[in-house]
């Protein structure tokens, strides 16, 4: 009863406001109606690579999208929340560049829904790693911010550090795929000191946006080198050719 009384005078101070555009809203976490309407979530059939919704009905046996199909992934299986465009894209450059840390914590409750079926097998939740120089230019990791509270969500284990970048990449911005793989050639490891914590064990890599997949390949190659028996991605957004 306290707590809900707490809760209310909070309400009352700090009224919800929409994540997009900041007008009010009745309750958190909420998009008002026109931010809504201008956000695409995945829903229905999607990719099990990449989670991008597909047309047609799922008939029980594993589709893909065409950019999978061409372009075979690493890891298992993949979801995303969103269609990276309109809001959802002013949400992730928002949460990725404009100290919109709040965001994260809403945007796993949309990252749930769509990893559901990657929950299975209680997998280790990891953050795709920032380069510790650009993490002190940035000041946080959001893929980090995105990860713990998908954790907390689904209580998952998290493992802020499993991973780290070794050198730093330039970035990958306006990079043709087969530039964004070179790059990203061995730039990412595992630590030894992490090998028996994810040797057999199914690894959940999570991250704000895939594009072409470059990064989370890295990351998912330094998992199953390391003995992960499988790697499963989530992201916030998934970029799609127009």
């Amino acid at each position: 009863m306290l707590h809900a009384r707490f809760q209310t005078a909070v309400s009352l101070v700090y009224p919800p406001q929409c994540l997009g555009c900041g007008t009010l809203v009745d309750q958190e976490p909420g998009l008002c109606g026109s931010c809504w309407s201008d956000t695409e979530f995945t829903s229905g059939t999607v990719c099990e690579g990449c989670g991008v919704p597909l047309p047609g009905e799922c008939d029980g046996f594993r589709v893909e999208c065409d950019d999978c199909m061409v372009h075979p992934r690493p890891w298992s299986q993949g979801r995303s929340a969103l269609i990276y465009g309109g809001k959802a894209r002013e949400l992730v450059l928002a949460l990725k560049h404009g100290d919109r840390m709040d965001i994260a914590a809403h945007a796993a409750g949309w990252m749930a829904r769509a990893a559901l079926p990657l929950l299975r097998d209680n997998p280790l939740v990891c953050p795709v790693p920032l380069h510790w120089r650009r993490l002190l230019k940035r000041r946080y990791n959001q893929s980090a911010l995105l990860a713990e509270a998908l954790a907390n969500r689904t209580g998952l284990e998290y493992w802020p550090d499993l991973l780290r970048r070794g050198r730093k990449t330039p970035s990958l911005d306006g990079r043709s795929r087969t530039e964004r793989f070179e790059l990203l050639a061995e730039a990412i490891q595992l630590p030894a000191r992490h090998n028996a914590q994810v040797r057999g064990r199914c690894v959940l890599l999570v991250d704000d946006v895939m594009t072409s997949g470059a990064t989370l390949s890295a990351c998912t190659d330094a998992c199953l080198r390391a003995g992960a028996s499988e790697v499963r991605v989530v992201v916030l957004a998934r970029v799609t050719r127009a």
